[in-house]
């Protein structure tokens, strides 16, 4: 059960983001059949890890802190932790990539339908409008207009909009797979001094509890020892 996340800030010395956990292999998805080195991470940590690595400006050093309950000191573990996150990240970027440019691909060629579909609207509007005059010919000349132009909304949107947080998340996934990664026993103190920060997630079971219902379920947790 991943107990509690959270991330840190550092003056001059980067960033750091640190997770809780029972044992290591709560850090990776159990379904994944893969060798160690290369198992998927959990859906929750990685989308802590993800959402508060974009919080920090993209030229901080990230540094990875997992504190582990169940902890003995293992230099060959610790390089194994870091190699497994490190290739996992490394896959994101790879597939990250190639959906960019799916969508560089997608975009090229919407641009080509859309301007050719454009360039015949506005064609066949001059030929109507030399050759017929009237209300309806000047709705049908109209509408060819819009029409036109909206068929170029789908490539506009691609160049304009789209590629830019595919490119920002593919240098995040960079990031992250070049960031050091440090094993902590954990602390016998943390849920009293962590209940009072709010950038946790509390994973219970299958169930995830955000927010302030996370910090009342730690304290519930504490009482009942």
């Amino acid at each position: 059960m991943i107990r509690h996340l959270k991330a840190q800030k550092k003056a001059r010395s980067g960033q750091r983001i640190e997770i809780y956990v029972d044992r290591l292999d709560q850090l990776f998805n159990s379904m994944d059949p893969s060798p160690f080195s290369e198992k998927d991470l959990d859906d929750d940590a990685e989308e802590f890890i993800v959402s508060w690595a974009q919080e920090f400006h993209h030229a901080d050093p990230l540094v990875l802190r997992i504190h582990v309950k169940q902890f003995s000191e293992n230099h060959e573990k610790a390089r194994l932790i870091e190699k497994a996150v490190r290739n996992y990240f490394a896959y994101r970027r790879k597939l990250n990539r190639l959906e960019f440019r799916r969508l560089m691909k997608q975009g090229r060629t919407s641009l080509v339908i859309g301007a050719l579909f454009l360039a015949g609207c506005l064609l066949i509007s001059e030929l109507l409008g030399h050759h017929e005059q009237g209300p309806l010919i000047t709705i049908v000349r109209e509408s060819l207009i819009i029409g036109g132009w909206v068929a170029m909304w789908r490539p506009i949107q691609i160049f304009l909009y789209e590629w830019w947080p595919l490119r920002n998340i593919g240098r995040i996934y960079q990031k992250l797979s070049h960031s050091p990664v440090e094993l902590r026993g954990l602390r016998s103190d943390f849920a009293e001094a962590d209940t009072k920060t709010r950038n946790f997630c509390l994973v219970n079971g299958n169930h995830r509890l955000p927010g302030r219902f996370a910090v009342h379920q730690l304290r519930i947790e504490k009482a009942k020892v």
